[in-house]
This record gives C-alpha cells, structure tokens and sequence, in this order.
C-alpha cells in the first residue's frame, strides 16, 4: 500500500525549472531514497508534500490525504528535516524543544532524551550561536522525537561529522526494522546504499529512474587509480590491456571497471604495481554514469 503518492507533479518556475509530470509512490515501511543533482527539483517536490507549495498540476498525498488540503492535519504528525534549517534563533534549543513539544502534544519524554545523548547535542545554548552541524542535530531530534510513522528527510545529515552521520545512518536502520515509512533526499551513496529499500533519480525536474537498491550497486562504475614502479609499466598496461584506462602521470593510470573487478586483478599481477586506491566518487557522478544521457 503506497503511504506517499505523487501523481503527475508539475510546477513550472520557467528556463527549465522546477518539477514536470513527476509521478512516483512510496510503500508503507518503504524507505525510499530521492536522488539527484543541486537543482534538479527535490526540495520543489518536498515542499509540495510538506503543503508550502500547491500544484499547479497534479496531486500530493500522504496517507491518503491531500497535502495542500490537509497540510495542517498531515504536518502534525509527520517528522520532516527541511533542506534548510531556520529556527526562532532568540530561543535556545531547550525552549524550541519545549515548544514543539506543546505543539505536537508530547507526554513523554524518553524519546527526546534518547536522541538528545545518541547525538550528543546540549539543546541549552542560543540557536544563534550554533553551528550547522548543531543546527542539523536539533532539527534531528525535533524530526524525530514524536515517534512519527511517517518521515520526509531532505538532506538529513547537511553539516554533520562522519560519527554523527554514521549515528543518522543507525538511526534510520532501526526505524526501518520498526516498519516506518521514509523519503530521504541525499548527496550521500553511503547514506542510501545502507538504508534504503529503493531510489528514485531526478533529473532536470523529471524522473530519470526508479530502481532497487541492489540494481543501482550493480550498475556502479568504479574508478581506480593503479600506481607503477616504473614509467614503462604504467605505458604498457594502458596501452596493451583491453581496459579502460586514462593515463594521470608517467606512473599513474586510472582504470574504469564495472564488473569486470577479477578481470583487472588478473591484469595487474602481471605488472610491478606500488599502490593501488580507489577515490571517492560524488553521488552526483554516479547520476551521470548510469543516466547521463536520460532527458
């Protein structure tokens, strides 16, 4: 049953952009991952689904109800991490906590304690003077602290350290295993590789793929960069093998695999290789290997 529904979204802001004829679902218990380049339309459909922008064509919906309609109904139960956090900056995080909490009617507490020390966030400080990543951390707790069935993440770990952001990753697992629904707009691979079920890739404010997890892994191009003792080698191996290969330097030449991994190990035993690594790729790379030409 599709708890998230997107039929035919278009908002047109002209030159190109905004969202056209977007139409993708979410499942209940589904964390799905919403993919793409700076500018390709996910905070426009966010915004859409969170009821701060009304269609100009096409529906939003969540749990069945109407997001422009019933934003208010759908707000109050709902967690969400905007893209861009902007809180009462004269309050300290204490009184913001206290105040979402009235709003939402919370009774207990045990929740907000649990994130508060699993992100090791002070909430008594001015929100003025906090950084992004202490920003990002209340914007966790607020998003999560009402135990919502329901959360729409965009950019959830904006700011934060890779402890914090591996913290966010465990966080979003056991939810998962709690059988919540999750949209998760990311730049991170990492991120969407260990949580979510399925992605959805836009582009240029249309959707360029809707695909398993496990099928985006196996399309990965991988790239890495093979260092030779000596200038002759690294000229022989990329001028003789039947690889794709780019020379760097005199000793250094980049190999383009996909799934040919034992192939290139192959190769490379029979050449005296120094060092061997593998440079992190953006997810926005990767957009532009397996859809590049998708319009």
């Amino acid at each position: 049953m599709s708890v998230i529904e997107i039929q035919n979204l278009t908002r047109d802001y002209g030159d190109g952009r905004g969202v056209f004829d977007l139409s993708f679902s979410v499942e209940n218990g589904e964390v799905f991952g919403f993919l793409g380049p700076n500018g390709a339309g996910k905070t426009t459909t966010i915004r859409h689904l969170m009821g701060f922008l009304q269609p100009k064509s096409g529906t939003c919906s969540i749990g069945g109800l109407d997001c422009w309609r019933h934003s208010a109904a759908i707000q109050k139960k709902l967690g969400y991490i905007p893209g861009e956090i902007n809180f009462f900056d004269d309050m300290t995080g204490t009184d913001f906590l206290e105040f979402v909490e009235k709003y939402r009617d919370i009774k207990f507490h045990n929740r907000k304690k649990e994130l508060l020390d699993r992100f090791e966030f002070d909430p008594r400080g001015k929100l003025k003077k906090m950084s992004k990543g202490m920003k990002q951390k209340a914007g966790i707790v607020v998003a999560f602290m009402h135990d919502p069935d329901v959360l729409i993440l965009d950019e959830p770990t904006s700011g934060l350290d890779p402890l914090m952001q591996n913290r966010f990753i465990e966080l979003v697992i056991e939810e998962k295993t709690r059988g919540k629904t999750i949209l998760m707009s990311s730049h991170m691979f990492e991120e969407v590789e260990r949580t979510c079920h399925r992605v959805g890739i836009i582009r240029d404010g249309k959707l360029a793929a809707v695909d398993s997890v496990d099928a985006l892994k196996a399309a990965q191009v991988k790239k890495y960069v093979i260092t030779f003792e000596n200038s002759q080698a690294a000229k022989n191996f990329a001028n003789k093998e039947n690889l794709q290969t780019e020379v760097l330097t005199n000793h250094r030449v980049v190999v383009t695999v996909r799934n040919n991994i034992q192939e290139l190990i192959a190769v490379m035993n029979r050449y005296p290789v120094a060092n061997l690594s593998a440079p992190t790729q953006s997810l926005e790379e990767i957009f532009m290997q397996y859809y590049g030409g998708a319009q």
